[in-house]
């Protein structure tokens, strides 16, 4: 492996520094409690890489120093003052004196490495730690099936990966006090107990885990730890298979429970396709009905339609007599028009000859009364007569009787002008020899005038 290869996979498939110190923040609090113990605290770190956790070290209170393999490694560590040196894990803690150490720490190293040096490195970091030093051992978690089944195999130089429980075991058996694994780096929309699909199952299980151990020592040195140690942290996989179980389990409680309410929704719309069955069959004889109804039906309205036609027929016709008594009617009354316009001339001549009967009368009143007064004065006339005749009996005798005979005549006279007064050819007449006598007087006027 060429000397830069190492450090140019880290930058690409580790993450950047500032991501790297994030993820290293979580052991914060064991640092901060080592350093409050008071005094020195040395520390060594085991293939220190870019140099992320002695920086972290170092803002912690904490003397760190680094040893790795890589020169590419060591020559950013360089790049940022850090102290570091170019030396062998585990020859770096043979080369120590005993209880010299408060920390010794190895993130993402042991997975490098045969499971037989990793025991020695636990041996020889116990044998370096003072009462209450800290082991730090972080690497792959391969209970995250992607993590221990893909990408664990990417870094080329990786051995094996070592399941939590394995290098627990390791640092127990190697004689420290007191051991917790920390899971790290989840995704943190996964942590609380929500349900959880089978994709966090698969790639949900916290990615990287750690083993913190202490050495045993006096209560006063390891108590502060106390709270730190008994802390859950991350997610297993039990965990987040027992959240999708549950999931599954509350999915198929409901869908179970939907599936008897869809039983008997179905039961129910069994029953009401029967009763819908019988009211189909119902139906459909009263169809058969009503279509031999619906037949009659036809024919009566193709008789009615004949009948219809023939009305139209009658009605047309009508319509044609219609017209002609209309046109008829129009006739005749231009005929009562002219009819009351005859009958206002009639009027007007009934009065004009009104009029001139009550003139007539009024002269025929006048000349009765002159005949009357002439008859006056024939009886006065005859009376003389006879006076002077009473000498001449005989003459007298034929007087009187023509005297009689004068009277006869006068009063039948008299009776014939009454008739004629009141007869109907009089008043008739009367116009026409109203109209002879006014012409009889303009020629007797024309012949006076001459």
């Amino acid at each position: 492996m060429s000397e830069d290869f190492y450090r140019a996979f880290e930058d690409r498939y580790r993450g950047a520094r500032a991501e790297i110190a994030r993820r290293l923040d979580a052991y914060r609090p064991f640092l901060l409690a080592l350093a409050a113990r008071g005094g020195p605290a040395p520390a060594l770190d085991l293939g220190c890489g870019r140099g992320e956790w002695l920086e972290l070290l170092a803002a912690c209170g904490i003397a760190g120093r680094g040893v790795d393999l890589d020169e590419g490694m060591l020559r950013a560590c360089r790049e940022r003052h850090l102290d570091v040196e170019r030396a062998d894990a585990l020859a770096s803690l043979r080369a120590l004196p005993d209880a010299s150490l408060a920390l010794v720490s190895a993130f993402h190293l042991v997975e490098h490495l045969p499971f037989g040096l990793v025991q020695q490195i636990i041996a020889e970091a116990r044998r370096v730690l003072r009462p209450g030093g800290l082991l730090i051992f972080e690497t792959p978690n391969p209970e995250n099936l992607t993590v221990g089944a893909s990408s664990f195999y990417l870094d080329p130089s990786h051995e094996r990966p070592l399941p939590p429980a394995l290098l627990a075991f390791a640092v127990e058996f190697g004689g420290f006090a007191r051991q917790r694994v920390l899971r790290l780096q989840e995704a943190p929309q996964l942590r609380g107990d929500g349900p959880v699909d089978l994709l966090a199952v698969l790639e949900g299980v916290s990615p990287d885990y750690a083993v913190v151990a202490q050495q045993d020592g006096e209560a006063a040195l390891t108590a502060p730890f106390d709270p730190l140690f008994a802390a859950e942290h991350g997610l297993t996989l039990a965990a987040l298979a027992q959240r999708y179980d549950a999931r599954l389990q509350q999915r198929d409680g409901a869908l179970h429970l939907a599936l008897q309410r869809q039983g008997g929704e179905l039961q129910a719309l069994h029953a009401a396709l029967q009763r819908h069955d019988g009211e189909a069959q119902a139906l459909h004889a009263a169809l058969q009905r009503h279509d031999g109804e619906a037949q009659a039906l036809h024919a009566a309205l193709q008789r009615h339609g004949g009948e219809l036609q023939a009305l139209h027929a009658a009605l047309q016709r009508q319509g044609g007599e219609v017209q002609s008594l209309h046109a008829a009617l129009q006739r005749q009354d231009g005929e009562v028009q002219s009819l009351h316009a005859a009958h206002a001339a009639v009027a007007d001549d009934l009065r004009g000859q009104h009029a001139f009967n009550a003139a007539l009368t009024a002269r025929l009143e006048a000349e009765a009364a002159r005949v009357a007064t002439q008859y006056a004065t024939q009886d006065a006339r005859h009376a003389a007569l006879a006076a002077q005749l009473l000498p001449l009996p005989a003459r007298q005798d034929g007087l009187e009787q023509r005297l009689a005979q004068l009277e006869a005549r006068g009063g039948q006279l008299e009776q014939r002008i009454v008739d004629l007064l009141s007869s109907t050819s009089w008043r008739v007449t009367a116009p026409l020899r109203w109209l002879g006598g006014a012409a009889g007087g303009a020629r007797r006027r024309s012949a006076a005038a001459a």
